[in-house]
């Protein structure tokens, strides 16, 4: 399903649908505030599993993200911050960053690589983040790449729909994507670590 959903004004119903979709085992693909991402609800291991399939990656090396609605939900998943580490991800998110951070026991093992690390994106999305806090806990997030060596990210939402309709169930359009990823941020270590330059600037 290609469902448009306007970013400055979502319906509540589709935001529904979509929340509905990703409780009943979902892969959806949605915008953010950088590139349009795969993803499925957290707690769902078959979803998951689907998901590296159509990636065609092993989930154990996977670099898969949490998206979440905002920073209350971080001690759900993170072993406790510095007040660096707060100060910086409060004043740069919702934004385009990736915080890479230590995981805690509530991450599904599914998750859990050997760094026992997780990374936390609250993208500066307004269709996203309605879908989210409509489902109540994070969304598992991974980048829609192209296969064109020139193009390394798809934009159109319409040329995505062409490509993955009928491997996932819904396919969101809210306008065009961008083509930058997100900054990523190691902050598991003593020092702020930038591990890839992206949309974000610190």
């Amino acid at each position: 399903m290609l469902l448009k959903i306007y970013p400055d004004n979502p319906s509540e119903k589709q935001i529904r649908t979509v929340a509905e979709c990703l409780n009943d085992g979902g892969v959806i693909i949605f915008p953010t505030d950088t590139i349009y991402a795969m993803g499925c609800d957290i707690y769902k291991p078959r979803a998951i599993d689907r998901v590296a399939q159509i990636k065609g990656i092993k989930k154990q090396k996977a670099n898969f993200s949490f998206i979440c609605h905002d920073l209350s939900q971080l001690s759900d998943f993170t072993k406790p911050i510095s007040n660096e580490v707060f100060k910086l991800m409060k004043s740069s998110l919702p934004g385009p960053f990736t915080f890479i951070l230590n995981a805690n026991t509530n991450v599904p093992k599914i998750f859990q690589s050997k760094k026992k690390t997780v990374g936390i994106r609250v993208p500066d999305n307004n269709v996203t983040l309605h879908i989210i806090r409509e489902l109540g806990n994070p969304v598992m997030s991974t980048s829609i790449h192209d296969e064109d060596e020139i193009i390394e990210y798809t934009t159109d939402p319409e040329l995505i729909y062409e490509k993955y309709g009928n491997l996932v169930d819904i396919v969101i359009d809210s306008g065009y994507g961008d083509n930058t990823p997100s900054t990523i941020v190691d902050c598991t270590g003593s020092d702020i670590v930038v591990v890839r330059e992206g949309k974000g600037v610190i």
